[in-house]
C-alpha cells in the first residue's frame, strides 16, 4: 500500500500543478476544483490502475471535498498530498477487487 500512496501523492501533486496552470489567469481559484481533479485523475492519470476498484467520478469528487474539509479542520503537519493519498488509497481499497 505504501507504493500506491506515494504514487497517488505524486499524481495529486501533478494534478495540482496542472490545475494551477489551467487556472493561471485566476491564480488557481476554482470553486469546483474537486470536479476538475477527479476528471483529471480518472481520465488523464494512472490512478484507476493503482486502486483495488475503479472510482466512480462522483464518489472521488465527494471524497476530495470531504478530505479538504477534514484536512482544514485537523490541520495535520503532513503535506495535503500525502494526507489525501493515504485516505484515497484506503477508501477505494476497502472495497477491493
Amino acid at each position: 500500500m505504501t507504493d500506491s500512496v506515494g504514487t497517488v501523492r505524486d499524481l495529486l501533486r501533478e494534478a495540482g500543478e496542472t490545475h494551477h496552470a489551467v487556472y493561471r489567469i485566476v491564480d488557481g481559484v476554482d470553486a469546483d476544483w474537486a470536479s476538475w481533479y477527479s476528471e483529471w485523475l480518472l481520465e488523464h492519470s494512472e490512478l484507476p490502475g493503482l486502486l483495488a476498484s475503479r472510482p466512480v467520478r462522483s464518489e472521488l469528487t465527494w471524497l476530495l471535498v470531504q478530505l479538504e474539509k477534514d484536512y482544514s479542520s485537523h490541520a495535520p503537519d503532513e503535506p495535503w498530498q500525502e494526507w489525501y493519498a493515504t485516505r484515497i488509497v484506503a477508501h477505494f481499497n476497502q472495497y477491493g477487487a
